[in-house]
């Protein structure tokens, strides 16, 4: 079963390739991805990965937790389901119906 993994602390030059061949190093990446600001484009300095066994995804947090990629201590850890959050309206409203 495929394991998801959080990853932060990241440089904000870091790309997909770069952290999938880190990872890799621990098994196979089922998939690889830095989360970037929709309008600017830039990374939020953190990352999703995920790794097709369990036992390996392990590894990997074991042996890169805490470790430093361009001066920069990473975190890496196992990721938490996305929590539901209400959308909002263009003035930071929740959206629902209308009550007049």
């Amino acid at each position: 079963m495929a394991k998801r993994l959080f990853i932060g602390g990241l440089p904000f030059s870091t790309t997909d390739a770069q952290l999938e061949e880190k990872f890799s190093q621990f098994g196979k990446v089922v998939s690889c991805q830095i989360i970037k600001d929709r309008y600017s484009g830039q990374s939020k300095g953190f990352a999703f990965v995920e790794m097709e066994n369990d036992k390996e995804a392990d590894e990997a947090i074991e042996k890169l937790n805490g470790t430093q990629i361009e001066e920069r201590k990473i975190v890496v850890n196992v990721a938490r389901p996305r929590e539901e959050r209400p959308r909002l309206d263009t003035r930071g409203r929740t959206r629902g119906p209308r009550s007049y």
